[in-house]
């Protein structure tokens, strides 16, 4: 059985009975899981994962971006997190008896339809990339929808799919195909966005940091703290343990703690397990000795 799974980015994050239509959209397409579903006020932003094979998922997306469309207006739209469209980003992940190249020609079609139906224009990014260029989510998505028009105006900022103009409402999306990464958040024990932000310079690849980490600091309001928004895109060369106890180390020198930290949507077992050996100091252990890992094995 083929497995691809898909963690669509929403602008909203705010208003229940909207994020509830988006997931009504999703769960009404037969053949695809919603397995899980959460919102940040702060952020404005839902993440949605579904699984399911290639041509379900295709009209899960696309019930999505119907029901996204019609109801979120990025012109009157304010959140934390960087945005450039009202269905803001769309990976696919190859997970089970499925290849990378099905989810990059999946990533293809899905872009061509939206664009097509939606009149929104379309990047694709990551291993769904046409240049190296636009692999990166961040370089897509600097300068956020406000910054949209100027930057596809500009020299080497066609779209993908679609018109040559952002969507009135919807500006533009991102589809693409890669690996599973991890959505994990630290909340630290301060509202100083100035320390969360010198806090993820330190800890992100692209500035001197880890390997495999995206970062940025940010202020959820709601509750008047900071938090070090993170994207882990490889948690086996760089695991979760690793990227906590430099935030702890970075925070230490500003005489902030970490109040707590946690997993944006989904997470695989595998994740989990090098936290647990190096925080309880465990010799000789392995996956074989998780119970639900060998009744799976056994069944």
């Amino acid at each position: 059985m083929a497995v691809i799974e898909s963690i669509p980015n929403v602008s909203e994050g705010r208003r229940g009975d909207v994020i509830e239509r988006l997931a009504a959209s999703i769960r009404g397409t037969p053949g695809v899981r919603l397995l899980d579903y959460s919102s940040d006020p702060s952020h404005n932003r839902s993440v949605f994962t579904l699984a399911g094979d290639a041509a379900p998922l295709k009209v899960a997306i696309e019930a999505l971006f119907e029901a996204a469309v019609a109801s979120i207006d990025l012109r009157v739209h304010q959140g934390e997190h960087p945005r450039l469209g009202a269905v803001d980003v769309v990976p696919f992940v190859p997970i089970e008896g499925v290849t990378m190249e099905t989810c990059v020609a999946l990533a293809a079609e899905v872009g061509r339809s939206i664009a097509e139906r939606f009149g929104i224009p379309v990047f694709l990014y990551e291993e769904a990339a046409s240049h190296p260029g636009r692999r990166n989510l961040e370089d897509i998505r600097r300068g956020e929808f406000e910054g949209l028009a100027a930057k596809m105006s500009s020299p080497g900022w066609a779209p993908d799919f679609g018109p040559a103009a952002p969507h009135p409402s919807a500006g533009a999306s991102v589809i693409g195909a890669r690996m599973p990464l991890i959505a994990y958040n630290i909340n630290l024990n301060t509202d100083r966005l100035d320390v969360a932000r010198k806090i993820a310079a330190a800890v992100r690849h692209s500035t001197g940091g880890l390997r495999f980490v995206k970062a940025m600091g940010v202020k959820v309001d709601e509750r008047n703290l900071a938090q070090v928004s993170m994207n882990l895109t490889n948690y086996q060369k760089t695991p979760i343990f690793r990227v906590f106890e430099m935030v702890k180390r970075e925070a230490a020198r500003y005489g902030v703690s970490i109040l707590e930290s946690e997993v944006v949507g989904l997470v695989p077992s595998a994740a989990l397990i090098p936290a647990a050996e190096y925080y309880l100091q465990l010799e000789r252990f392995g996956p074989e000795q998780i119970l639900e890992n060998k009744l799976k094995a056994d069944s």
